[in-house]
């Protein structure tokens, strides 16, 4: 990688922006059908065949399928599964279980990307405890993707919140990134690293946020089919992530049903209250 290389981040206009705001509306839309579809005994292929269904009869095109390769509409990943994990008829869910769902649908050559962690039935505390962190430090991710900040506000936010949690594996080598045109684009995103570096964040940038947290240790490993990606000691992971737009009144989140106000009110009052770590 070539030191001092500046990132080129795309610009989108207000009407840009409204196309990805459909794309991710669909997204969305996708991701709650799958949480609620979610139950043990059901698969990962018939999760991806609802969602592929769902994105094509409402005018989307998947953005996974056949992405270098990639042979599903999402990817799940299914406990010590971080990210990448691809359908298969075989891979059916069991009381207890976790699973990330990731899903990118294309509206008018357009992109939206999200994805949540969805319990299976009755988990334990410490996988539940797991899935609120990830997911809050999502939303102070979020919440740092301001006009006027810096790209790696967003980094310091996510990995400040999970820090102040409890001794987590924040996943290194995996993150955000740019979106718009097509779905992975500069800058790359971590979730971690410190404040007030990288490029200034502008009305009409839009990037997707994705916080990866194990709960064990952060290292990683590629399985043989070359997409899963688990962690090595074997602990469970969760991960969460929305597509956003920069604006000049805030992140306005394209992937959340509400554009995120329930979420940024939430942690605006708990700033407020001096509670940051809601």
């Amino acid at each position: 990688m070539f030191r001092g290389r500046k990132p080129a981040i795309q610009m989108k206009t207000a009407e840009q922006i409204e196309l990805m705001r459909a794309a991710g509306l669909l997204v969305g839309r996708t991701l709650e059908l799958l949480r609620d579809a979610v139950k043990p005994g059901i698969s990962t292929l018939d999760l991806d065949t609802l969602a592929e269904r769902h994105i094509r009869d409402n005018g989307g095109v998947p953005s996974f399928k056949g992405y270098y390769g990639f042979t599903g509409t999402i990817c799940a990943s299914i406990n010590e599964e971080i990210v990448h994990g691809i359908p298969r008829p075989d891979k059916t869910l069991r009381d207890g279980d976790i699973i990330s769902i990731d899903c990118g649908a294309i509206v008018e050559g357009w992109h939206g990307d999200a994805a949540i962690t969805v319990p299976v039935g009755e988990i334990t505390a410490e996988r539940r405890r797991l899935l609120e962190v990830t997911e809050a430090s999502l939303w102070h991710g979020l919440a740092a993707g301001t006009a006027g900040a810096r790209l790696s506000d967003m980094s310091h936010a996510i990995e400040a919140h999970i820090r102040s949690q409890g001794p987590y594996g924040i996943v290194e080598g995996y993150g955000g990134h740019g979106i718009g045109t097509e779905m992975h684009m500069d800058p790359l995103i971590p979730n971690h690293g410190p404040a007030g570096h990288g490029p200034v964040l502008l009305p009409g940038m839009c990037f997707a946020v994705e916080p990866m947290v194990n709960l064990g240790g952060k290292d990683t490993a590629e399985l043989d089919d070359g997409w899963t990606v688990v962690s090595v000691d074997g602990s469970v992971s969760a991960h969460f992530e929305h597509t956003f737009a920069v604006t000049e009144d805030g992140p306005r989140v394209l992937t959340a049903l509400d554009e995120g106000r329930e979420w940024l009110e939430r942690l605006r009052v708990a700033e407020n209250e001096g509670n940051v770590t809601s």
